[in-house]
């Protein structure tokens, strides 16, 4: 390899600047230098002023090219690369070089990008909001021991007096994203188990998801049981309730403990059942089942009062349900939440 290096460095000076500056930095790695020793050995190499910043904690590391920690304002920016870390940008480097970039910037700035990666993930817990499934399967699964989920938290970044919600999350968007935008403060740790994304966090702000978002949210505690109501809570969001905190289930989270034959036999359910194949009568029945009202379901639906009253009417004759009646609004929610769960 070396051989090779150096009749490739005969060919190109590039190259040969290229190879210098790789085998500086893979020096600088195997001495397991921190983040202010690489932006130093950095600046002193670039000879310009050299910066490092991570986005969890938003504080810039600057160092001159005299291997001081820079006191002036920062000047324009000539060159920035960002760090990666598992999949996700966890922060910037940059150079503050007076006139044009140097040609081999870009690659002093790739090698300062991987060692600072390395370094955070070295003296971590690492930064980054994405994490080993494994270790967050043994931190919320049921077969773990508490020294076991105790041990994975750790690793995770969890102090052991914190407080750990789960959430159970279905989205397009990363979850590295939605991680951040929930729990801003951090810490928080997130990954994929099977078809449905886990979030943990010391505190979650259910407002804060973002658009086209489902999500189930566990109570604080047990990371186990968290998960186990964060699972349930997922099943009973719906379009008009993306995001359901467990808790305020109360006696609905029986329902999720019915068997599904149980539910698909009872007549309310199979009622539902026939009716399914109408959005038009499916988004009508929600809104009369959230609202309570015939007027406010208007509203909802942003419909004349007597359009929704003729679509509830011929509802209530395919149900075989007097929606009018309170006994009857209690069984088309019971039985609309019941066909939902079943969905899942």
């Amino acid at each position: 390899m070396e051989a090779l290096a150096v009749r490739l460095s005969g060919l190109d000076p590039y190259v040969d600047g290229a190879i210098r500056i790789i085998a500086f930095y893979d020096t600088l790695m195997r001495r397991r230098l921190d983040l202010p020793a690489l932006a130093r050995a950095s600046a002193g190499l670039a000879e310009c002023v050299t910066g490092i910043r991570l986005h969890d904690s938003g504080r810039a590391t600057r160092f001159t090219a005299d291997g001081r920690q820079a006191s002036a304002p920062p000047s324009p920016v000539s060159t920035t690369v960002p760090i990666i870390l598992d999949e996700e940008e966890i922060g910037t480097v940059w150079l503050e070089r007076p006139g044009p970039p140097n040609p081999l910037d870009e690659v002093l700035l790739d090698r300062l990008a991987i060692a600072t990666a390395a370094a955070v993930e070295r003296y971590g817990p690492a930064r980054t909001t994405m994490a080993d499934p494994a270790l967050v399967e043994l931190a919320v699964g049921p077969d773990g021991d508490e020294v076991t989920r105790a041990r994975a938290l750790r690793l995770l970044g969890f102090a052991a007096e914190l407080p750990v919600h789960v959430a159970a999350v279905r989205s397009h968007l990363p979850l590295d994203q939605i991680g951040g935008l929930i729990c801003p403060a951090r810490p928080v740790k997130a990954a994929p188990l099977a078809d449905v994304g886990v979030i943990l966090a010391t505190a979650i702000d259910p407002a804060r998801f973002p658009a086209g978002v489902r999500a189930g949210i566990g109570a604080a505690g047990s990371p186990g049981r968290s998960w186990r109501e964060a699972r349930t809570a997922l099943r009973f969001t719906s379009p008009r309730a993306p995001v359901v905190h467990y808790p305020d289930l109360g006696a609905l989270a029986l329902l999720a403990e019915i068997p599904p034959d149980v539910s698909r036999d009872n007549t309310d359910v199979a009622a539902i059942a026939r009716i399914a194949d109408s959005p038009e009568h499916m988004e009508t029945l929600d809104a009369y089942c959230a609202s309570g009202s015939l007027r406010r379901a208007a509203d909802l639906l942003h419909l004349h009062h007597s359009s929704v009253a003729r679509r509830l009417e011929h509802i209530a004759k395919t149900l075989d349900i007097e929606l009018t009646e309170s006994t009857g609004l209690i069984r088309v929610k019971l039985a609309l939440t019941a066909w939902r769960l079943l969905q899942e």
